[in-house]
């Protein structure tokens, strides 16, 4: 599809910028090079758009998604960052603060609480609840209907999933996502199974598989992931702000 026929026109705010009708920029607006801005989509003062981002892209889902909830507009609020290269769909939100990082991906329903960041290359999929002061590394993978509370932490590489049965059931069946409780933290190249909670203030070794529950203040490692210890008090966020 041409960027005509997607309503898309030329904006002089900056080289190259194609935007859609009914978006709101703006006065305070940063625009980097190339940037793509669909239809609907809203940009708060302060906020920074680095080369070649496409906001408020509409999904394309295939003919067995069951993903097929109602998409508004995207919405980026006061002073947010969205980094070279990354695609932000229709019907985020994007909270004050957040930082979208170079290459990332947030795709539709998903919200991105005040100052969090998703780290370059990092995907966030449909349906996803992140808290504030959230730090998502570089390469991080947050399956659909996962959540984040506040103050959690996702180390470089770690995943998560949410098909036990990798799409051999029912439309019946639910999907469930990861549930990380509030300033848990989640080690590099983590893999977290279908519907696992990790506690509140919980520590998840570096290349653990999580395959249950851990508990709050809980430390596992190991493959499949086992308890080892409890977090200390001195590692607690309250001795860290």
């Amino acid at each position: 599809m041409s960027a005509a026929a997607a309503g898309l026109a030329p904006h002089a705010a900056a080289p190259g910028l194609l935007v859609g009708p009914e978006v709101e920029l703006a006065g305070e607006v940063s625009i980097g090079a190339n940037v793509v801005v669909h239809r609907g989509t809203i940009v708060r003062a302060g906020c920074t758009i680095g080369d070649h981002a496409v906001l408020g892209k509409r999904p394309r889902l295939s003919a067995h998604s069951r993903n097929r909830g109602e998409v508004g507009a995207l919405e980026l609020g006061e002073r947010v960052s969205v980094g070279a290269g990354a695609l932000v769909f229709a019907g985020a939100t994007i909270a004050p603060d957040a930082i979208v990082g170079d290459q990332a991906f947030v795709r539709e329903r998903s919200v991105l609480g005040e100052a969090s960041v998703v780290g370059r290359g990092s995907a966030v999929d449909n349906d996803v609840s992140i808290g504030r002061r959230v730090r998502i590394q570089t390469g991080v993978y947050l399956t659909a209907f996962s959540v984040l509370e506040d103050d959690v932490f996702v180390g470089p590489g770690a995943l998560s999933t949410n098909d036990d049965t990798m799409a051999r059931h029912g439309g019946e069946r639910r999907l469930r996502g990861a549930v990380l409780r509030r300033a848990c933290r989640v080690g590099a190249g983590a893999v977290l199974t279908p519907g696992v909670e990790v506690g509140e203030e919980a520590f998840v070794a570096a290349g653990a598989l999580v395959t249950r529950d851990v508990p709050a203040r809980a430390v596992v490692m190991g493959v499949p992931a086992r308890v080892v210890r409890e977090v200390p008090d001195a590692d607690l966020l309250e001795r860290w702000r």
